[in-house]
Parts: C-alpha cells; sequence; structure tokens
C-alpha cells in the first residue's frame, strides 16, 4: 500500500485526485491547498509519496515554493502540470522532484508512476523521455548549443553572477532564499553546460544573455 498526500489547491482537484487513486493500492494519507499547509501535516501523515498538481497556477512560482521548503530533500514528490514540456521536467528534476507528469494521465497511469516515485525512481511521461533522447543518427550536442532556454529569473541569476555577487546577494536583491538561488545557479549551469560559475559567465557572456 502506498500512502500519498495530495496537494492542490481547488477542493474539487483534491478530491477528484483522491477518487482516481481509490482502489489502486493506495491510501490517501492527507491532502492540504498548498505547500505551505503541507508542511504542518507531513510529520504527522507520513506519506510514501507527495502528489502537488500544479493545474491553475505558476508552475516557476509552484516550483520556488517546493524548493524553498525543502520537501523534495525529505520526501518523494510527483508534480502534475497541465504541461509535460522536456524544459519543465527538467527543472523539476534538478530541484530534487520524482517527476513531471501530464495532468491527464488515466488513474491506471498516475497510480504506476506514484508507486515508482515511492521507491525511489524517477517518472517520465514517453512523449517526455523521446524529446529528451537523440534520434538516431543524430550528432551529440556541442558545448556552444545550449540545451534549453533560460528562464527570466535564470538570466537575472547569470546576470548577477557576472557582476560577482554570491547566493546571499542575490537571494538578498531576488527577495527569494538562498536555497531557491542554488537551484537556479544548478539550473543554469545544466542548461548552458558549464562545470563551474565562472564557465557559466563565460559561457553566459559568450552567447550574449547576459550585458556587461
Amino acid at each position: 500500500m502506498t500512502r500519498v498526500f495530495i496537494v492542490a489547491a481547488s477542493p474539487l482537484a483534491r478530491a477528484g485526485l483522491e477518487h482516481l487513486l481509490a482502489g489502486r493500492d493506495m491510501e490517501v494519507a492527507g491532502s492540504a491547498a498548498t505547500v505551505e499547509a503541507l508542511a504542518g501535516q507531513i510529520s504527522d501523515a507520513l506519506p510514501d509519496v507527495v502528489l502537488i498538481d500544479s493545474s491553475g497556477e505558476s508552475f516557476e512560482s509552484l516550483l520556488e515554493s517546493v524548493t524553498a521548503s525543502g520537501l523534495s530533500t525529505d520526501v518523494n514528490v510527483v508534480l502534475l502540470a497541465d504541461t509535460a514540456a522536456p524544459a519543465v521536467a527538467a527543472d523539476a528534476l534538478r530541484a530534487g522532484l520524482r517527476g513531471v507528469l501530464p495532468a491527464d494521465l488515466s488513474p491506471e497511469q498516475l497510480a504506476a508512476a506514484l508507486q515508482a516515485a515511492a521507491s525511489g525512481l524517477f517518472v517520465l511521461h514517453p512523449t517526455q523521455a523521446q524529446e529528451w533522447l537523440p534520434a538516431e543518427g543524430a550528432s551529440p550536442r556541442t558545448v556552444d548549443e545550449p540545451v534549453e532556454s533560460l528562464t527570466r529569473r535564470e538570466r537575472e541569476v547569470l546576470q548577477m553572477l557576472v557582476g560577482g555577487l554570491g547566493n546571499k546577494e542575490i537571494a538578498a536583491r531576488l527577495g527569494i532564499s538562498e536555497h531557491t538561488v542554488k537551484f537556479h545557479v544548478a539550473s543554469i549551469l545544466g542548461k548552458l553546460g558549464a562545470g563551474s560559475r565562472t564557465e557559466a559567465v563565460s559561457v553566459g557572456i559568450r552567447r550574449g544573455l547576459v550585458l556587461l
């Protein structure tokens, strides 16, 4: 039996997810409207996996909330998103989530994915995996080919890296936590194929992503 905690802003969405999981070797350990509300219940609920429905919410803001809470370091987290584009999944996996899945999964697919995530596996929809894997005969990307474009917030962080600011200073200027800054820096390094902050700055300058 897999214990699932559901987070969804809409009471109807929470009830719908509970209904979908009923009778599929799933036990709903609890539910909450926000990630912040979950924090006060998780120690008592002891879920194997947390399912977060992002429908109708800003994905970037929700991901920042999950990252800032440190939730993904303590429990397996799976996110349901209106879109399951590879860039979305990449950001979530870098933040420590176990996967991002489209909201239109069948009940059987959702239950199987949650059971896999509860076992510590990463879960991806087949369309995501196909877009991440190179086509047969395709040449590997070179260092100068960005894997993904940077988000607006990542460009802001990169610009501050150019100025030599540390995580604490960046966090203060942007009004976010240092943990979130670390997430953005890690995402920038991954997207630019850089091994260090200095290399990321160099690549960003070369590609015209920042102003000098």
